[in-house]
């Protein structure tokens, strides 16, 4: 009789691996470290995944189904003007670049900039993370175009922001500076700010 795979296994082998990957990159990760952290057994491993990509691959769709509940839940969408809500996003990427920097990087980023040429399951699951991510910014975005009379491509602006996003994230492990990272994070807050408004207010660095 076969065994029956145990889903909590297969999470629990993916959030191990959000863990060793922030901290050490995907390629210095093993299945064994990855084993050992989650509490189980190489068998259980391949029992769900067939490689490390494959795990790589699926973990970057896991990812975005456990931040995504959390962007949902922001407080920046509570303001009225949606400007204010695009701004407030880009305060909560900033503030969130603080402490350990592994603790603030994305999965998904970390693993596309060493497997991209490498893993095309990596590539994708990891575009299909950043463009679920900006997609979500899109309908703020219109709205404050409409709101400002402001002429420019929602979703390319929505990348962009995910862009510098991933560019500060890099930043901040080059450097070994979390404050690297919300530096740049501030100056998209000004980017963004001058497109709508042509003016900019001030902002903590």
């Amino acid at each position: 009789m076969a065994r029956t795979a145990n889903p909590k296994t297969r999470e629990s082998l993916m959030e191990a691996a959000f863990g060793l990957v922030r901290r050490q990159g995907l390629a210095a990760t093993s299945v064994d470290q990855i084993c050992a952290a989650a509490g189980v057994s190489k068998g259980a491993f391949f029992h769900h995944f067939r490689s490390k990509d494959e795990l790589a691959a699926a973990a970057a769709y896991h990812w975005s189904a456990v931040t995504e509940p959390f962007f949902e839940a922001a407080p920046y969408h509570a303001p009225d003007d949606p400007l204010d809500r695009v701004l407030g996003y880009i305060d909560l990427r900033r503030d969130m670049m603080a402490g350990e920097i592994a603790e603030f990087t994305c999965v998904a980023g970390t693993m596309v900039q060493e497997a991209w040429a490498t893993s095309p399951a990596v590539r994708a699951a990891a575009w299909d993370s950043m463009r679920r991510h900006a997609d979500a910014l899109v309908a703020d975005i219109e709205a404050a175009k409409a709101s400002r009379g402001v002429e420019l491509d929602a979703r390319s602006l929505a990348l962009h922001m995910v862009a510098v996003v991933q560019g500060a994230f890099i930043l901040a492990k080059a450097s070994g500076d979390a404050a690297a990272g919300a530096d740049s994070a501030a100056h998209l807050r000004r980017y963004v700010e001058l497109l709508f408004t042509g003016t900019k207010g001030a902002i903590d660095a």
